[in-house]
């Protein structure tokens, strides 16, 4: 097992990345802290990951404070005795009718804490437990959209701001041995690029979904099992001398 004994906390992992991550590290015999908001998609998270075969704990909070990202850490240090990987996955699209240029100052208040605040908040309570570990992996999930135009300008300012943090944080915190890297999906298939939580019927999201996948060199949209496979990888000591990294899981888009 790729993951075996480690303490992982999993932001955002009541559904989509986060909980197919979940789940991943579970059966990479990962001891799983979920956090999120959603006290029943976070519950049949911890469900699912037990099903699995490994421990979870679950924590119902906000990432976006400074006590929901304390919370989220202790409870690893609580019920594990530490903690080795911070999967930074909490985010929340952009969904505004209006330009992107004139974003509500609500929404870009409210993307940018979700999306980049909660990066920052959360790391800096992971990393004094994980110095007193030795080292760890901290992976960030980002997108495309740091490199292109889509998701509105809300959106790709907060996932920039991922990347960027995370190429800073891996220079800063090499030498206590803990890792920093990025995912960056692409067209993917999860309740939030579908339009499901935008009150889309089932017939307008594979719509949508296909109209994606058409853009995309591989001629389809990507899945949650995709980025959570390179977040394992991220994790795992197979990528022992990876940091600083930006790994982009997009099926060729920004390279069409």
């Amino acid at each position: 097992m790729r993951l075996r004994d480690k303490v992982a906390v999993i932001t955002g992992s009541a559904s989509g990345f986060g909980r197919t991550t979940a789940v991943r590290f579970a059966e990479e015999g990962a001891r799983v802290v979920v956090v999120d908001l959603d006290g029943t998609g976070g519950a049949e998270t911890v469900r699912l990951v037990e099903a699995a075969g490994s421990p979870a704990e679950l924590v119902i909070g906000d990432v976006a404070t400074s006590d929901g990202a304390a919370a989220a850490v202790s409870a690893a240090v609580d019920r594990f005795g530490g903690l080795d990987v911070l999967v930074n996955n909490a985010g929340i699209a952009q969904h505004t009718p209006r330009g992107t240029w004139d974003c509500d100052e609500s929404v870009w208040d409210q993307v940018i804490a979700v999306n980049l605040k909660s990066v920052y908040l959360c790391t800096r309570a992971a990393v004094p437990v994980m110095t007193d570990r030795g080292g760890g992996s901290i992976v960030s999930v980002a997108s495309i959209a740091a490199s292109c135009c889509v998701g509105g300008v809300a959106y790709a300012a907060s996932k920039g701001g991922i990347v960027s943090f995370t190429r800073h944080l891996s220079h800063e915190l090499a030498a206590r041995r803990i890792r920093a890297n990025c995912v960056s999906p692409g067209y993917m298939r999860t309740p939030m690029s579908t339009g499901e939580r935008a009150g889309l019927s089932a017939d307008e999201q594979e719509a949508q979904l296909a109209e994606f996948g058409r853009r995309v060199p591989m001629g389809h949209v990507g899945s949650a099992l995709d980025i959570a496979n390179a977040i394992v990888y991220l994790a795992s000591d197979e990528s022992a001398y990876v940091t600083g990294q930006e790994l982009v899981v997009d099926g060729g888009y920004l390279v069409r």
